[in-house]
């Protein structure tokens, strides 16, 4: 596993995320957006403290699994409940998240 399967993951996340924009209509947030891209940065800065714990786990099939599913589901719920906020975030936290990524790799 590894940056692409990181990457993947988080592709097909975003791709729901914009399917759901599409499909309800909604308005993107920009400060939503960027709450979302924050929350990313503030994670990777804790995961940051302990890289090797949080691989380990992350790199466990289920929590994967798990993840892709509640992110999912965020994007369901979101969708009914604040379409426009929920995943102007979602989208935010993703596109943050994929910008990492990139760093990441090619820093490697």
């Amino acid at each position: 596993m590894g940056a692409r399967t990181d990457g993947a993951l988080a592709v097909v996340v975003l791709t729901a995320a914009l399917v759901a924009f599409v499909l309800v209509g909604a308005t993107p947030s920009l400060p939503a957006f960027l709450l979302g891209a924050a929350a990313t940065v503030g994670f990777e800065l804790v995961a940051a403290r302990d890289p090797e714990t949080v691989r380990k786990y992350w790199e466990r099939r289920p929590v994967q699994f798990a993840a892709v599913v509640v992110a999912l589901a965020i994007v369901g719920v979101g969708t009914t409940v604040a379409p426009s906020s929920v995943l102007s975030a979602i989208s935010g936290a993703l596109v943050m998240y994929l910008a990492f990524l990139m760093v990441v790799v090619a820093g490697s």
